[in-house]
Order: structure tokens, then sequence, then C-alpha cells
């Protein structure tokens, strides 16, 4: 496997991707997501948690990074070192790194438009400080953060409500709509992660990156 260089997510490579954002009082977020579940194998998704909802940040973020719309303040939590899949949404997502992590980004642009492939030569990696808050563009391929120390790492993460769930339509089986995997969630799967047989579709080509 091929590992990718790391690049610190301040740096002019990640403008193409999204930003760090700033003014914003995560204190209170960031001590919540410390109670959240980190699993010593493999990642725990949650798009809505509570905890994390109760917050100061959760009515900030809402009507300031999100304008007003109905939002879900969940997390991703655990020990990973691998690309696995990427995924993009019609709408920004924010991260709020509540450990130092990895982040393994592409551009949607770069999506063949007829196969809906992509080479996963083009990824590339950006190292985020704990307590930094990261929005990424919807135009920004992305999935499930990566380790960047042996303890694994917490994520919260905000997307509209109702991102990430169980569609209530069935996709169909031409052209982009393929790659509709749940609500607002568009997943491109390399073969090696064995998504395929949860209906994901098995597009990254070349090397599973990994960031060991």
């Amino acid at each position: 496997m091929e590992k990718r260089k790391i690049n610190p997510v301040e740096s002019e490579a990640f403008r193409r991707y999204g930003r760090v954002v700033k003014g914003f009082d995560c204190a209170e977020l960031f001590a919540a997501l410390e109670r959240t579940p980190l699993p010593a194998d493999g990642t725990v998704y949650e798009p809505s948690d509570a905890g994390l909802e109760k917050t100061d940040a959760f009515a900030q973020l809402e009507s300031r990074a999100f304008g007003g719309l109905p939002i879900q303040l969940g997390y991703c939590n655990g020990n990973n070192f691998l690309l696995n899949a990427l995924e993009y949404h019609r709408c920004s997502e924010l991260n709020a790194a509540g450990t130092d992590l990895i982040l393994l980004v592409g551009a949607l642009q770069d999506v063949d438009p007829v196969s809906h492939t992509y080479d996963t030569s083009r990824v590339e990696a950006f190292f985020v400080p704990a307590g930094t808050l990261v929005e990424l563009y919807a135009t920004t391929l992305h999935y499930a953060p990566c380790n960047a120390a042996p303890g694994g790492f917490r994520d919260a993460v905000v997307l509209p409500k109702g991102t990430n769930l169980p569609l209530a339509v069935k996709p169909g089986t031409e052209g982009e709509d393929r790659l509709l995997f749940a609500r607002n969630k568009w997943l491109i799967a390399h073969p090696e992660a064995g998504l395929g047989g949860e209906g994901a579709f098995e597009g990254l080509t070349g090397e599973n990156l990994s960031v060991k």
C-alpha cells in the first residue's frame, strides 16, 4: 500500500478542499466529545448525538455556520489507517477534531464523469490538530479520518439534518445514482474495503492508501 505525504491543514494545498473555521467556542463540545465511545479497532459513526447537541456550540453552528438550516451533530471515532472509500454530499461538512487526526481528501471534479471511478493517486492527506474546526466543501471527497497517533481519534461531524440516514427511496442503477448510498451521501468504495456487499459502488482504482 502506498503512503501519502501529509500536509498541515493550514497549508495552501488545502484551500481547494476546505478551510479552517475560526470564531466558534467549541470548548464544551470538545469536552462532551471526550465522553463518546472510541473503539480500539475500526470506527464508529453516529450522525446525531444528544450529548453533543446539548452543547452551546450546536446552536452557534446551526445559526451561523449553516445559516439557520436544521443540522445534526454527531461523531466519528476510532482507529483507522486506510482510505477504504470516499464520499461527498450536496453541502459542506464541518469536522471538529477532538484529537489530532488525518483527513484523506480528493476533488469531486476528478471523478470520471462517465464511469464514476476515481484514481486514488489523486488523494491528498492533511494533518488536523486537536481543537481545530474544519469545513470540507461539497466538492470535497472524504471519508472517516485516520489516526495521527496510536491512541485513535475523535471527530465531531456537523451536517444538515438527515444526512447519512437510510434512504427512503431505493436509488437507480445508472450514472451517479449507483453512488447514492444514504441520504445526501454518494459513496465510492475501494474493492479491498469490503463495502460492496453493503451495496457500495466499488469505483476507487489504484492503491487503498495507508497513513502508516
